[in-house]
């Protein structure tokens, strides 16, 4: 089923978008304008794909409502969850995105959801336009950076328990519409040692 392409014509719905932007620049209304004017809503129903994994598709998109998993596929046929991002957050296959190579991961809705979607040429063009813009991406790649490196230092310091109990607290609302499958794979354990950890937490 193909991703549910959605031109942007009502600019209420996108408020999040502009806030998450304005708390770092301030725009004008004639500067919002052009930024929806190139920006596309994806409507995806649980399970189904924003990016594939060895493809030439990719997006830079901000979330709106609902949930989703990057991860890879490994030659196994097993997954391995890389990051869950949610509502009011970025989300980017930045090799891909920048550098216009095949894509890394696999982007996976995990509930209904609705993300704001860019192109790269998109990008380039608003870059020119509203040069602050700039401004706000290095900011991103930033964050970025640190998110990832932050998801690096976890996985090597902290124990299974310590990263759940970390997930649960900065995401309360949901992990409970993540299943033991994803959430297992994302803290690197066995269903049944997630299954314990839970236990000895609740």
């Amino acid at each position: 089923m193909k991703n549910k392409f959605i031109p942007y014509k009502n600019h209420d719905m996108y408020n999040l978008l502009r806030q998450n932007i304005e708390r770092k620049i301030p725009l004008t209304d004639e500067e919002w304008d052009i930024i929806v004017s190139k920006a596309e809503l994806i409507k995806l129903k649980k399970n189904q794909f924003l990016q594939i994994q060895n493809s030439n598709s990719s997006y830079e998109g901000f979330i709106l409502k609902g949930s989703f998993k990057t991860y890879i596929l490994n030659e196994n046929g097993t997954e391995t969850v890389i990051f869950f991002s949610f509502e009011n957050e970025w989300i980017c296959d930045l090799e891909s995105f920048y550098h216009q190579k095949p894509t890394t991961y696999n982007i996976k809705a995990i509930e209904d959801s609705e993300i704001v979607v860019i192109s790269k040429k998109q990008k380039a063009y608003l870059f020119a336009v509203i040069p602050k813009l700039i401004k706000f991406h290095v900011l991103m790649i930033e964050r970025a950076n640190v998110a990832i490196q932050q998801r690096l230092l976890d996985v090597l310091n902290k124990t299974s328990k310590q990263r759940y109990l970390d997930f649960k607290e900065r995401y309360p609302q949901k992990i409970s519409s993540i299943n033991n499958k994803n959430l297992s794979s994302y803290l690197g354990v066995s269903h049944e040692f997630l299954s314990k950890i839970k236990r000895t937490v609740s």
